[in-house]
């Protein structure tokens, strides 16, 4: 019987079963880690971006950080003045930042376009103190609009969109400044957001005011297109006082406020 039981306990196998079973669960969770690094290195690569530009965000002491940003370019614009949608206006600037504007803003939260969208709506919201980052769909391709669209992707009072026959591969608007780059991952592109959305000190004229969608006004899925074609004789010139016809923001009159109180904080933005 000793021999017996003996020879039973030497002939009990290796437990492959177990030992596969043991290996499959380790590869298992070997690709998720591997996965997880790769779909969330643009996201952990944008958050060591947005550190190194902290030192841009507006204070008191500094309420425009944009003016230590070599390149940016600025200039002043009256507010408030609307277009009707059917309109157009003779822009001076290409992209335009600021300037008689359409009475309904483009969606700016954290939006990204993935056509060109009409330019009238999209400086609305530069004026409501949002950032407008445009690029070159001819120059701007792949990999590097995902490196851009990082930057805009679920980030309040930001967007993205391309702009064809624009002079450079990027461009970044806010009311009243602009930036325009050439490569992707230039740091200035950081630090121009940090210093300009939602900068609560003055630089745009609607200070509180809302990006949200505006419903049955402006669809960001199916936004008014773009238009190439040059402005004609018809045009609204850059100082032009307001069409008549043109409602208030959000179908309110043009007698009704526009924005709110200057005190409002940026980060939580008013209902219009």
């Amino acid at each position: 019987m000793k021999a017996a039981r003996g020879s039973v306990v030497s002939k009990k196998g290796t437990p492959w079963g177990t030992i596969i079973a043991v290996v499959a669960i380790v590869a298992l969770a070997a690709s998720v880690i591997i996965y997880y690094m790769v779909q969330s290195a643009p996201k952990r690569a944008q958050a060591d971006r947005e550190a190194a530009a902290a030192s841009f965000a507006p204070s008191a002491s500094d309420p425009d950080p944009s003016k230590r940003i070599p390149g940016v370019v600025t200039a002043t614009y009256t507010g408030s003045v609307h277009v009707l949608p059917t309109e157009r206006v003779a822009y001076d600037k290409t992209p335009p930042f600021g300037g008689p504007h359409d009475q309904t803003w483009a969606t700016c939260t954290g939006t990204v376009y993935p056509t060109a969208v009409r330019t009238e709506n999209m400086v609305h919201a530069l004026e409501h103190g949002a950032v407008w980052i445009a690029y070159n769909p001819q120059q701007v391709t792949g990999d590097a609009v995902n490196t851009l669209s990082v930057r805009a992707k679920g980030k309040p009072y930001t967007m993205l969109s391309p702009y064809p026959g624009l002079d450079k591969p990027i461009s970044l608007q806010s009311w009243g400044h602009q930036l325009k780059l050439d490569d992707v991952n230039d740091p200035r592109i950081d630090e121009f957001i940090a210093a300009l959305r939602s900068n609560p000190n003055g630089v745009y004229p609607e200070v509180g005011a809302s990006c949200d969608a505006v419903p049955g006004q402006f669809d960001p899925d199916n936004p008014p297109p773009f238009d190439a074609s040059k402005p004609g004789p018809d045009a609204k010139p850059m100082d032009y006082k307001g069409s008549t016809a043109a409602q208030g923001e959000q179908g309110m009159p043009p007698s009704a406020p526009a924005s709110a109180p200057a005190s409002a904080p940026a980060s939580a933005p008013t209902t219009k």
